[in-house]
């Protein structure tokens, strides 16, 4: 049965989208059969993954909307045994629309219950909020990875983040766990850098990836050309460390 993960901040230019779409494909890579779902108004996991957003019929608000089955609304990517539930600007409206209905926390969940079997790792990329999105998202999930900048607000909001987790926990998904906090855009050459990361381990130890993603120029490149990292540039820094971080992932899981 497959895990399903959630990639969530309520901060955003953290990194969520960029490790959603290259933690897929690096896990696809290493031939584990995954699904992205795009949970973003902003749907940049979906053109990062080549998918034309305008051309986008079926996707995460059908899903939330219990309009279509989940199967229907997946598509392949060109990243290998990579699939996604792409997003559309309409989802915007989803929050409204759901606002009225009974356990509308447990909307995603109870679409992506029939893919578990279909997929090693199904990973949700999060809206940079903690509105009902990202509160589906955390219901649906089995844990959460928390990407953190390397930079000086890095801790600010994260004490909200975890008791938005907690909360998710004691009310609707007891399951929930923490995969880990993902220290991202690190430069060694900064002062701040490693001042960040020394920080988040002192309070967090366990809690924080091995893995560090470095800040490379391309990994900034590869969503202009809907690709992953992995496929845009497989020799570069940003590959070996979504690759990293998968295997840290796999490793953690078996």
């Amino acid at each position: 049965m497959g895990k399903i993960i959630a990639i969530a901040n309520q901060k955003g230019g953290v990194g969520k989208t960029t490790t959603s779409v290259n933690l897929a494909a690096s896990l696809g890579v290493l031939e584990k059969k995954v699904l992205l779902i795009d949970a973003d108004p902003q749907a940049n996991a979906t053109s990062g993954l080549g998918i034309d957003v305008e051309n986008v019929e079926l996707g995460t608000y059908q899903l939330l909307e219990h309009t279509q089955k989940a199967q229907d609304a997946i598509l392949s990517t060109n990243s290998p045994n990579v699939d996604i539930i792409p997003a559309h600007i309409d989802l915007v409206a989803i929050e409204i629309e759901l606002v009225d209905q009974d356990k509308r926390e447990s909307m995603l969940r109870n679409a992506v219950k029939e893919l578990r079997d279909l997929y090693d790792f199904i990973l949700i990329d999060c809206a940079p909020s903690l509105g009902l999105l990202t509160l589906n998202a955390l219901t649906a999930a089995d844990s959460v990875v928390i990407p953190i900048q390397c930079e000086y607000f890095a801790l600010e909001g994260l004490g909200k983040l975890l008791n938005t987790i907690k909360s998710v926990q004691k009310l609707h998904n007891q399951k929930l766990d923490i995969e880990g906090l993902l220290l991202t855009m690190y430069d060694s050459r900064l002062r701040l850098s490693n001042q960040v990361v020394d920080e988040v381990k002192k309070h967090f130890d366990q809690m924080v990836f091995e893995t560090i993603i470095q800040r490379n120029v391309r990994l900034s490149e590869a969503p202009s050309y809907g690709e992953s990292i992995i496929n845009y540039d497989a020799a570069s820094r940003g590959a070996s460390n979504y690759l990293s971080l998968a295997e840290e992932i796999i490793k953690k899981n078996k």
